[in-house]
């Protein structure tokens, strides 16, 4: 399976300490372990952050980075091997680990750190770190300088600066490498491989787990840990329920199933949504919503270069949809009045997209400067245009009710316009129908 290499790792922490200040440190800790219930444990899964700079998969450890130390610049505070533990929970690195596996300069036990790493402070003017995530982690930071400070007499100097890691961190995060893309490139296939066999699956009388139990299947089978987000498997009236997460409904002929769902590969998310009719054909209503929806979709595509403006790409689905809202007389008026009072809200009440990455809404500002953020090759993001037409809307007429759409792909700016990652997944009405039809005859 596709993974980030050391070699990457090590060339983001090296461009992480070039941005920092002279003279300071970087600390930031692992993600904690979190119960589901007694002694029960979530499956783990790594902070961003942490992860982005070292690959390390474990709890219970904290990152160091200390620019121009002799001794090593990076240093890896984590668990001691245990093989007691071990034989419960699985192999741990240790200390020789952190080195030989995830290229640390230096390791030594998290029991030690306490002891250690105020040393590593001293004569440091500024900590970067993760301030205000975690109560208790600002607290053992700020008792580690008080450790500190209390050398003044000694002619040791303690840190005066405690400054959020993420304004010089994300906005490295915010653009892909070559090794980030081709985790994602695989991550999309994994899922859209996942709704395909979603699609293929659909019949009336199944249940909306069902359908995600097929999509999880898929996710597993390709390698992926977890899934990137809850699953939305949302039939029907349900679809209008922009995160609707109960996945209990029967699935009924003649109704739409909106899914939203996607694969997380080495800690990097996918992010696709398709819908299409349970039984494989759509109604003329329903067809007439998708295809304005897709056509929102494939505008904004056209929308995203380097050069664009973040909110090109939204603001042209907004000016299809409430064009196409009006023909259908879903809407009346003339079309820039209807945009500036923003009447198309109550059927689109989203943005079309957000930035995708290691978390499946992505770090990153969208505006710099108080002006939309200009698009450069790198930068990862998703299209999801929707229309959702309340079922208890009474200013709509009756066929239109209780129809939601959308269509989301995974984005990628290229130096000349943009990749689609998740073009395996059919989205043209013919081609879903085609591939349910397919399906069905091999029944």
């Amino acid at each position: 399976m596709i993974r980030i290499p050391q070699v990457e790792y090590a060339r983001r922490r090296a461009e992480l300490m070039a941005r920092m200040e002279p003279g300071s440190i970087a600390i930031l800790p692992a993600a904690p372990l979190q119960l589901r219930n007694s002694d029960v444990e979530h499956t783990y899964r790594q902070d961003s952050d942490f992860q982005y700079l070292s690959g390390f998969p474990e709890p219970e450890a904290v990152l160091v980075l200390v620019p121009g130390r002799e001794e090593g610049q990076y240093i890896l505070f984590c668990r001691d091997r245990d093989p007691e533990r071990e034989l419960w929970d699985g192999r741990r690195a240790g200390q020789d680990g952190a080195v030989r596996d995830y290229g640390a300069d230096d390791a030594f036990s998290i029991q030690a750190i306490d002891a250690l790493l105020p040393s590593l402070m001293e004569n440091r003017r500024r900590v970067y770190y993760a301030v205000g995530q975690d109560d208790g982690f600002d607290l053992r930071v700020l008792g580690w300088a008080n450790q500190v400070r209390a050398k003044a007499r000694q002619g040791v100097t303690a840190p005066r600066e405690f400054v959020a890691i993420d304004q010089l961190l994300h906005p490295l995060r915010l653009r892909k490498s070559a090794a980030e893309l081709e985790v994602m490139r695989y991550a999309a296939q994994v899922s859209a491989r996942a709704h395909v066999r979603a699609m293929r699956a659909s019949r009336a009388g199944l249940y909306e787990y069902q359908l995600e139990a097929e999509l999880e299947y898929e996710f597993r089978k390709g390698g992926a840990r977890l899934p990137a987000y809850g699953s939305i498997v949302a039939g029907g009236r349900n679809a209008c329920i922009l995160h609707y997460r109960e996945n209990d409904a029967a699935l009924n002929a003649g109704d739409l199933v909106l899914i939203d769902a996607g694969c997380e590969i080495d800690c990097y998310a996918s992010d696709i949504t398709r819908t299409f009719p349970v039984g494989g054909r759509f109604s003329p209503e329903q067809k007439a919503i998708y295809e304005l929806v897709l056509e929102a979709n494939l505008e904004a595509c056209k929308h995203i270069a380097p050069g664009k403006r973040w909110n090109e790409a939204h603001d042209a689905t907004v000016r299809v949809i409430t064009g196409g809202l009006v023909k259908l007389g879903l809407l009346q008026g003339e079309v820039d009045a209807l945009i500036e009072s923003e009447a198309y809200k109550p059927f689109y009440m989203h943005r079309a997209g957000h930035w995708l990455g290691m978390d499946v809404h992505d770090v990153g500002d969208y505006k710099v400067n108080g002006e939309w953020r200009e698009l450069e090759p790198g930068m990862c993001m998703t299209v999801e245009p929707g229309i959702y037409v309340a079922v208890d809307s009474p200013a709509v007429e009756p066929r239109w009710r209780g129809i939601g759409v959308r269509i989301e792909d995974d984005v990628v700016v290229t130096v000349d316009g943009c990749e689609i990652l998740t073009g395996e997944v059919p989205k043209s009405v013919a081609a879903i129908e085609a591939l349910m039809a397919a399906t069905r005859e091999h029944d």
